[in-house]
């Protein structure tokens, strides 16, 4: 085909694109449907949400099938299916744990309705002496400091009572260095390590929901700790501490949270018995993958190239739901997270199928996304494509909602290629390209990353409507989605006709690793997009904090809790100093100037 007739045919395909039905039914008469169709069927209440293992993700499977088959793609090589299956622990549930306390005069108490598992608690039952370890935290030496709750403490063979969090009084640095170990999974680990039968957790009266129940997570990736593992209500563990002499959970507590790492743990005079009940419960997933293979009579040397996006969502708020409680319940529908990624990619791929081809195209749809990444991980750690093979990885996700004509690329470190190439493709379509080097997201594109495929993220950036029931298609801007898509489809084009595949470019990781969840809230959107000295907002949560404190978007946070903010990462680890209920002062840059304004966070449910 000559270049004149590839030209013919990508407009022909954009134009039918572009004009495609309405109507939510798939592949109408064989003909792909539109962008708009794509995201108004798989955004709409009939499929709840997508969420992962659901009849609505299966509805949604059966439309990207339709799709992929009405622009002529097939199954990849050597696999009969275009659905490939990957199993994860789809839930888990507490089937009944209880505690059990008895004393050397022969008084024995019960507990049932105010103790809970722990999602990640071996389903067994255990017994021993009770021991109180303080917030159970090991920390190496960092800087001259460690910290381990049990280094004066004998846990072997016994159960253990732990705070919940980490000490509530220490600041900077060091609350930092806390927060980061604090993850209840490395608990478990520690206890398991030295020997403990089971984990206790209460939330001390000092902290954040004091006295409350941990909830439970699915884990999906994961499977028991080893360990019986429950939490308690504050009043359990104040029954606990009347066998203490002189001394409350509360007056232990705040011996512990100044962080000083010479205060230890003791004894409680009781025999303790943990039943944990955890019932998990297996499931199937599916990607989605189609293929179209080379036209070239030699195809180029690693002759894949990959498109992807996750076509899951949150369901009802199962998991990761940012509503609040007056909407519980309600479908989250993810127009743009991440039925937009979706068209977008099935919009290139029409693009791609209607022109020569030196290298196959993998179109791929991964499910399980929002609960950890699961199906890009299992593709590629042990999908039927080698990932040496794949020149390169595209990826789309939440790509509907553009504004200011503003286009971010992120992962341009994982290649030498990137910036150059994004920038030689953007100059026939004119975005304001946001540059962002980092290649470590929280997209499937990492999956890529850590099998080193050079990744390129395509992504129009953060909105309220984030994980809310408000991500609906009246919001989606149509016009740039389709540009977006085919942007997309020029750079995966690009790919499938250069000889020489793209480098891969090891970038050091410089997040930090296992970091638990902050405990609070700013209401802050972030710009992920925005590689400037300091954290962009792309907006604020209406009625949250930040909104409270005069913050809006297009703020620019250069220091918040006495920290220099130059990047997203100062910004996560300065959330960790901050504390619910007590004003933290906050300098940001608007139109220019420096301001300061006082930012109260409150306690993340």
């Amino acid at each position: 085909m000559t270049k004149l007739a590839n030209v013919v045919g990508v407009i022909l395909a954009v134009l039918a694109l572009a004009s495609g039905g309405a109507s939510a039914q798939s592949g109408t008469n064989g003909e792909p449907s539109s962008i708009r169709a794509n995201v108004e069927y798989l955004a709409s209440d009939e499929l709840e949400g997508r969420f992962t293992g659901s009849e609505g993700i299966r509805k949604a499977a059966d439309r990207i099938i339709a799709e992929l088959e009405a622009i002529g793609a097939g199954p990849l090589p050597g696999v009969g299916d275009f659905r490939l299956p990957f199993e994860y622990t789809g839930s888990a549930r507490d089937g009944g744990s209880t505690l059990a306390l008895e004393t050397a005069d022969g008084q024995s108490r019960d507990f049932a309705d105010s103790v809970r598992g722990l999602s990640f608690s071996e389903s067994t039952t255990a017994s021993g002496p009770l021991v109180f370890a303080g917030y159970g935290l090991v920390i190496p030496e960092t800087d001259g400091f460690s910290y381990d709750s049990f280094a004066t403490l004998d846990v072997a063979d016994k159960i253990v009572l732990v705070l919940r969090y980490f000490p509530e009084d220490s600041e900077g640095d060091l609350r930092a260095l806390f927060s980061r170990y604090s993850d209840l999974r490395f608990k478990a680990a520690a206890l398991r390590q030295r020997g403990a039968l089971g984990m206790v957790v209460v939330t001390g009266p000092r902290s954040p929901g004091a006295g409350r129940l941990v909830r439970m997570t699915a884990d999906a990736a994961v499977a028991d700790s080893g360990i019986a593992a429950v939490s308690v209500t504050g009043e359990v563990a104040d029954a606990l501490f009347e066998r203490v002499p002189d001394r409350t959970l509360e007056d232990a507590q705040r011996e512990l949270d100044d962080g000083n790492p010479h205060v230890a743990g003791f004894e409680i005079p009781v025999e303790a018995t943990v039943d944990a009940r955890v019932s998990r419960e297996r499931r199937t997933g599916y990607n989605v993958v189609g293929y179209l293979p080379p036209t070239a009579a030699e195809p180029h040397d690693e002759p894949y190239v990959a498109l992807g996006a996750h076509y899951d969502h949150l369901g009802r708020g199962e998991s990761g739901s940012l509503a609040g409680a007056d909407a519980a319940g309600e479908v989250h529908n993810g127009a743009d997270d991440n039925a937009s990624g979706v068209a977008a990619v099935l919009a290139a791929g029409a693009e791609l199928a209607a022109r020569d081809r030196a290298r196959g195209v993998v179109l791929a749809f991964w499910s399980g996304e929002e609960i950890g990444l699961l199906g890009s991980a299992e593709f590629a750690r042990n999908g039927p494509l080698p990932m040496d093979e794949v020149a390169a990885y595209v990826n789309f996700d939440m790509v509907g909602r553009m504004r200011d004509n503003a286009l971010t690329a992120q992962g341009l470190g994982s290649s030498s290629v990137w910036p150059g190439l994004v920038d030689e493709v953007n100059g026939a379509f004119g975005f304001d390209l946001q540059r962002v080097t980092d290649p470590y997201l929280p997209t499937d594109s990492i999956s890529f990353i850590e099998a080193d495929v050079p990744s390129l993220a395509l992504f129009t950036g953060s909105h309220p409507d984030y994980h809310r029931p408000s991500d609906d298609t009246d919001t989606i801007n149509f016009p740039d989605l389709e540009r977006t898509a085919r942007y997309g489809a020029a750079v995966a084009a690009r790919l499938v006709d250069e000889p020489a595949p793209p480098d891969f470019v090891a970038v050091e990781r410089t997040a930090q690793p296992g970091r638990a969840m902050t405990r609070i809230t700013t209401g802050t959107i972030p710009d992920y997009g925005a590689e400037i000295e300091g954290l962009r907002l792309s907006g604020v949560m209406a009625g949250g904090p930040a909104a409270r404190a005069g913050l809006e978007a297009g703020d620019i946070i250069v220091e918040m809790a006495g920290v220099t903010v130059g990047n997203i990462y100062d910004y996560m680890g300065a959330l960790d100093l901050l504390k619910a209920d007590e004003p933290s002062a906050v300098v940001f840059m608007r139109d220019g100037e420096r301001r300061e304004t006082q930012l109260v966070p409150v306690a993340r449910d």
